[in-house]
Order: structure tokens, then sequence, then C-alpha cells
């Protein structure tokens, strides 16, 4: 274990991403977990705990924040009158088995593998967020019947694989079915509680190697990445909420579209071994 010289700079890193990924999950419905999963590899891998073990860590530690930042953002968003109640509702349950199944396959993969995923998909969202068109339309309503309970299981499944809480998936997936873009955001909040408290629960039950595993880490779950980042989101949310309804967030989203495609490309680089 690094000396407290070392763990504090570590430290501030957390607190300072917690504190960027509780706003980012309010403003732009994204979820923290986008910046959140690279910067637990970065302080894990400069602990000295990389191993093909350390994706599952980052992941399960991102979806355990996220029960705390989807609640809170999902609650400032609904005494706005902005959230979807009955699409939440509707899709909980697809999408809790989707999360559930994804936990059964990041166990089975390898560090490098999940890099790479994390890579390809960051890339993607990124290219959607950049240069995807707000008149963009794929009906008029959300889905329901058979497409719903695909996609619902889609976004839950996917959603774990990166660790995220559902709003890089939901948001677009809501615009494209004719939701206005402030509501898809309050709504796709709510997602993230939906994948990660299923999800975390079975984290819990995913055994890692002790030498593998940075202290304070229960299961999957590193407790103290998420006791510092949490600290900080609980702040931060509700500001990110507030200027979601104040903001026009399409050059925000760009900019950030930008800085996700690096991120993952960087993911994609380390997975590729380069």
């Amino acid at each position: 274990m690094p000396e407290l010289s070392e763990l504090l700079p570590l430290i501030a890193v957390l607190a300072t991403v917690g504190a960027v990924a509780g706003v980012l999950a309010g403003l732009l419905g994204v979820g923290g977990g986008i910046v959140l999963v690279p910067s637990f590899y970065y302080v894990f891998s400069s602990m000295g705990y990389d191993s093909p073990y350390l994706m599952q860590i980052c992941l399960a530690t991102s979806l355990a924040t996220i029960i705390v930042t989807s609640t809170r953002s999902v609650l400032s968003h609904n005494k706005k009158g902005a959230v979807d109640w009955e699409v939440l509702r509707t899709w909980a349950p697809g999408i809790a088995v989707g999360a559930i199944t994804g936990v059964l396959v990041v166990a089975a993969l390898r560090s490098v593998v999940l890099q790479g995923i994390f890579g390809v998909m960051g890339i993607c969202i990124g290219l959607y967020m950049g240069f995807g068109r707000s008149t963009w339309r794929l009906a008029k309503d959300m889905p329901r019947g058979t497409v719903r309970a695909v996609l619902s299981v889609m976004v839950g499944f996917l959603s774990v694989l990166m660790g995220i809480g559902g709003g890089s998936f939901g948001v677009p997936l809501m615009t494209l079915h004719g939701r206005p873009i402030h509501r898809a955001v309050a709504t796709a909040a709510g997602f993230g509680g939906l994948i990660a408290l299923p999800s975390v629960i079975a984290f819990f039950f995913v055994t890692i190697p002790a030498g593998s595993r940075p202290p304070f880490t229960l299961g999957a779950v590193n407790l103290a990445a998420f006791a510092v980042v949490v600290a900080m989101t609980l702040m931060t949310a509700p500001i990110g909420v507030r200027l979601a309804h104040r903001l026009d967030p399409k050059p925000l989203k760009r900019i950030f579209a930008v800085f996700l495609v690096l991120v993952a490309s960087n993911m994609i680089r380390k997975a590729a071994g380069w």
C-alpha cells in the first residue's frame, strides 16, 4: 500500500473527478461513470494494482457511486416536474435483467477486454454527442412491447459493461423517440439507479484475488473510492441540474464529446498494449 504522501494526491484527484462527475450527471444526463471509470483506472494503477481484474473494480465502483448520484439527480429533476415516471416504471424490469447479465459477463472477462469494450463504445457515444442532431427521430413515441423489452435489456447490459448509469444510452434513445431533451436528461438520470442497484449487489459477490484489489474493497467495489467520490457528487449533482435548466447544452456536449473520444481512444491504446 502506498505511503500517505502518495495517497493524498490520488485522493485529491478522486475528489475533483467526483465533483465533475456530479455536475455532468445533472447537466448532460450522461452519468459520471464515463469520467469515473478511466479515473479509477488511473488511480488504482498508480497505487500498483494494475491486474487482469482492475477494470472489474473500476466498473463496479463507478456503478456504486451512480446509485447515489442518480438518486440525487432524479429527485432534483423531479422537483421541476421533468421526470417521466411512466418510462422508468415500464423500462425497469428489462434494465435490471440486462444489468445482472452484464455483471455475469464482466466477471468472466479480464481487464484488457473490458478496456477495449469501454474504448469502442466510448468513441461511439462521443461521436453521437458531437454530431447527433436534436431533430433526428426514429419514432414519435417510446417503444413498447417486444421492442421495449429488447432495448431495455440492452441499455442495462451495455451500461454495466461500461460502468455507466445509462444516461449515455437513455438520453439518445428518448430524444430519438420524441422526448424533449430536458425530459430525456431528467428521466435518464433515473436509469442510473435501475442499472446500478442490482448490478452493485451482484458485484459484491464477485471474487477478486487478494493481491489484485486495493484496500477497502468488498467484492469488486472499492469502498474508499466510493466514499470520496460520493461526498463530492452529493454536493455537485444539484448544480448540474440547475445548469441543465438554464443553459444550452449543445456546446458543452460537443466539448465533452471530444474529451470522451480522446479518453476512449487511450483505453483502446492501452488494451492493445501500445
